[in-house]
């Protein structure tokens, strides 16, 4: 059993609501950030005895975990046992979580909207203008916001975290200063 401080606890706790909130099981949650603290890694026994978890629970959101990307299996010599441990680099993790959330809910929206605009545009007429304009205008924000995760995938960490310490210096460069 891993030995938690008050502020790891907190934060495990926390991660946990904050999965919740974008959908993802607040086990799952917080079993990752578990592992995101660990200083080595943790086999499903020690998982399941810090949180308090019951071992079919943690299972199941190892198993997720791993599908994400972002935990994975390790080996420990003289121990038999798989343990597991996550992805430590924030910027690669935040890339793998963004690539997999636009497989699951980006890309679907996507088809679902290029193809009612293309049905709507074969139809024509007056009658549904404006729920053809409407879908254009969701199609055109997804399309570009689409292109921006491409090009994020695409960027290292370090230029990254130089992009996003630039911070309103950006804004000035481009004139929202």
């Amino acid at each position: 059993m891993t030995e938690l401080s008050p502020i790891a606890r907190k934060y495990i706790l926390h991660w946990g609501e904050l999965g919740t909130r974008w959908g993802i099981n607040r086990t799952m949650a917080q079993i990752h950030a578990l592992l995101y603290l660990a200083e080595k890694p943790l086999n499903a026994e020690d998982i399941c005895e810090t949180l308090e978890l019951a071992r079919s629970n943690v299972s199941t959101s190892l198993k997720e975990l791993q599908n994400w990307g972002i935990v994975r299996m390790v080996h420990i010599m003289g121990d038999r046992r798989d343990h597991f441990e996550s992805m430590k680099d924030v910027f690669e993790m935040f890339r793998v979580i963004l690539a997999e959330r636009k497989r699951r809910e980006i890309d679907p929206t996507l088809k679902l909207l290029r193809e009612a605009v293309e049905e709507m545009d074969k139809a024509g007429g007056g009658a549904d203008a404006v729920t053809r304009e409407r879908l254009k205008g969701m199609l055109e924000f997804f399309e570009m916001g689409n292109g921006w995760i491409e090009q994020m995938q695409k960027v290292p960490s370090n230029v990254l975290l130089k992009a996003v310490k630039m911070g309103g210096k950006l804004f000035k460069l481009i004139g929202l200063g």
